[in-house]
């Protein structure tokens, strides 16, 4: 029974520690794409032109105005 408990105590520890590496890694870890966008080099997008239609979306991106005629 004495053995059982020790195993199972040294178990869960070995669990916490694995856990806590993991979470650890997750929060200190900054992915490079974050680095990327926020740095201050950043090229122009060029491709982010006005469709052919002639319509410029609105700032909420959802309903293009119809011109009249």
């Amino acid at each position: 029974m004495k053995l059982e408990s020790l195993l199972l105590r040294g178990l869960f520890v070995a669990c916490l520690t694995v856990c806590g590496l993991i979470v650890g890694a997750m929060l200190l870890q900054t992915p490079p794409a974050v680095r990327l966008a926020g740095s201050s080099a950043m090229v122009p997008v060029v491709g982010m032109v006005v469709p052919a239609s002639g319509c410029a979306l609105p700032p909420d991106g959802v309903v293009c105005p119809r011109q009249a005629g």
